[in-house]
């Protein structure tokens, strides 16, 4: 069966250099059929993502066009999709990247052992990570749940070095039917603000290349003292591509290597952020459900709050705290949001509102372009309280204070927020053009009053805090909804 053709499985690793199932694809001799399935796990993807997604699998098929391959489209449920594909092919092997996330393993385990029974080679193949989440172990044994421990034990690991992009990949004489990408309308969730996120979103690739060299030639000497600034140009963005696999890590991390080897200031900060992404990928494979259920004991006692008026002001941008709402309208506008800037609004919610970190979790894979499950999950029980490394956990950022801090000449604030501005840049009246018509927001209209105060939220969460393992509510104050 080794000359019969190879289904190429892709999925979150839209990429043909650091792809190591790609790159042993290429250099079997056999015929390569890439396909994309529009499955049971990518169907459930929020908004701006979906969007996102249409986006990079575009460029994608321009990319392996330009190696004399294509990529082929089908919808509908994973398994019954391949088995088609095989019996139209006569493929006699699927392979694909691992992903870490429970709907994406419960998917995979199915396909996998279906196939091999059915005389089908499925196999899988690391590189959407450094380290697989096994190979990783304390010295009892054990799984890392703190993050500087896992640090430590990973910075002096040799890391492999990238594959280059193949030149070519053998082909099929007949090409398997494929959907037309336009027919799936991936954006049409997305409506209006799809054209506004468009001009940020920076797709495939090349680009993903192009901006991680930009970052090491001007950006990461610094990097370790300015990252926290979210109205400078001081970060990589490359979350977006890391997201989709448009770059792979290993390039970042040998990327980021070198800088550091030649005395950039910034670069283990740099790397250590990756490994960050590497240990959120840890934690979601060793507890499938981080993104579900609170990750420290004791916890399904804390009173949060459901739904309300307050969070839904909070996901419009209108708390009338100007950092929070300067956040959520970033990342209408773009898809993104400064890292910063993700810490200042979810503790909002979670502490000012006492809002389930669930409900922030949510919105954000509705609207975030570089939504990461493992990452999003962590993030939020993080700054929640309820989740790994989250000491101190009553820690509440004052958004007034951290915009005396980190925005001090009101850059940030002034690039996404129109009211009372004389003239508002373009950033912040977008955010009027791609937010819902149904919620009738205008930059003419007055900024609104804090949805409570900041010494008043502050010390309600710290009362919950107190009696949460007796599960006692707080008195809900002032705080509107």
């Amino acid at each position: 069966m080794t000359d019969t053709p190879l289904i190429l499985w892709i999925r979150r690793d839209l990429r043909l250099a650091d792809h190591p199932a790609l790159a042993e694809a290429a250099a079997s001799g056999r015929v390569v059929i890439p396909v994309f399935v529009l499955d049971e796990v990518a169907e459930g993807y929020g908004a701006a993502p979906k969007w996102r997604l249409g986006e990079g699998l575009a460029a994608y098929a321009r990319a392996l066009e330009g190696i004399g391959s294509r990529l082929v489209l089908r919808r509908g449920p994973a398994l019954e999709v391949l088995r088609a594909l095989v019996a139209e092919s006569g493929a006699g092997a699927v392979w694909w990247q691992r992903a870490y996330d429970s709907a994406a393993v419960a998917r995979d385990t199915t396909v996998k052992a279906a196939l091999k029974a059915e005389g089908v080679e499925a196999r899988s193949f690391a590189g959407a990570l450094l380290f697989e989440p096994w190979e990783v172990e304390t010295g009892q044994g054990g799984f890392y749940k703190v993050y500087t421990p896992f640090w430590k034990a990973v910075k002096g690991r040799d890391v492999a070095s990238p594959a280059a992009a193949p030149k070519a990949m053998r082909a099929p004489t007949d090409w398997p039917a494929s959907d037309r990408l336009e027919d799936w309308a991936l954006g049409a969730a997305i409506r209006r603000g799809a054209g506004i996120v468009a001009r940020h979103a920076h797709v495939g690739e090349a680009k993903a290349l192009d901006r991680l060299h930009g970052f090491l030639e001007a950006r990461v000497g610094p990097y370790r003292e300015t990252r926290d600034f979210p109205g400078r140009a001081a970060t990589s963005g490359l979350s977006e591509n890391l997201a989709w696999g448009e770059i792979g890590p290993r390039t970042i991390w040998h990327g980021g290597m070198r800088a550091l080897q030649e005395g950039a200031a910034g670069a283990e900060h740099f790397l250590k952020e990756l490994v960050w992404r590497e240990f959120a990928a840890h934690l979601m494979h060793h507890s499938p459900e981080l993104a579900s259920r609170n990750w420290r004991e004791g916890w399904d006692a804390f009173p949060w709050r459901g739904d309300s008026d307050a969070a839904e002001r909070w996901r419009r941008g209108m708390t009338g705290e100007p950092f929070v709402d300067a956040a959520m309208r970033e990342m209408y506008v773009t898809g993104t949001m400064h890292n910063r800037a993700r810490m200042i609004a979810a503790s909002y919610l979670t502490k000012h509102l006492l809002t389930d970190w669930r409900l922030g979790l949510a919105w954000f894979e509705e609207c975030l372009i570089d939504w990461d499950p493992a990452s999003n999950a962590m993030g939020w029980q993080w700054v929640a309280g309820s989740g790994p490394d989250a000491a101190p956990y009553f820690r509440v950022f004052n958004p007034e204070g951290q915009a005396e801090k980190f925005d001090a000449d009101r850059a940030y604030r002034n690039r996404w927020i129109a009211e009372g501005q004389k003239t508002p840049p373009q950033t912040a009246l977008d955010f009027f053009a791609a937010c819902p018509r149904a919620w009738g927001l205008s930059p003419q209209q007055r900024y609104p009053k804090p949805v409570i105060s900041l010494s008043e939220g502050r010390e309600r969460a710290l009362a919950a805090y107190a009696g949460r393992d007796r599960g006692c509510a707080p008195e809900t104050g002032g705080a509107k909804g």
